[in-house]
């Protein structure tokens, strides 16, 4: 009887499947809609500067850093589902999840290009003012740091 219930109980994996499966497509409707938004307010004002190129510029890598962000939570949804409920899935090769390694990778992945989008957000977006080369530095370290971890994870396979 407790091994039927320990067997059975991987199902309420289904909870965190549904919750980031609803949460990744909820971020991407809504950065979606946000993007439309930008791009009509940009052809309504209809101000053709270096300045107004810039905004709408930072706008589209803020949009970029968000969908990544939905995609990272896809991932972790299909990832569970596939270690927890279904494990045959018909997934691209780069997309299967065999262990939480697997998983863990995959986010990791997505975090450095999100950290990646990020640091090209700044950039577009500096004045001159602010110290970006100590922020991309401190980039630098935990996208080093985070490779590092992808390469040792890899190495143990």
């Amino acid at each position: 009887m407790l091994r039927t219930i320990l067997a059975s109980s991987r199902y309420i994996m289904i909870v965190p499947v549904i919750g980031t499966f609803l949460g990744s497509m909820a971020l991407i409707l809504y950065e979606a809609m946000a993007l439309y938004a930008s791009f009509i307010d940009t052809i309504r004002d209809g101000t053709v500067s270096a300045k107004a190129v810039k905004i709408f510029a930072v706008g589209i890598v803020e949009a970029v850093d968000v969908f990544l962000i939905a995609i990272a939570v896809y991932i972790i949804s299909i990832g569970l589902y596939s270690l927890f409920i279904d494990d045959k899935l018909p997934l691209p090769k780069w997309l299967e999840v065999h262990n939480l390694e697997d998983l863990k990778g995959n986010l990791v992945s997505v975090v450095i290009a999100v950290l990646a989008v990020l640091f090209l957000r700044e950039v577009v977006a500096w004045d001159g003012t602010s110290a970006i080369a100590a922020f991309g530095a401190g980039m630098a370290l935990v996208i080093g740091a985070l490779t590092f971890f992808l390469v040792k994870n890899n190495a143990r396979r």
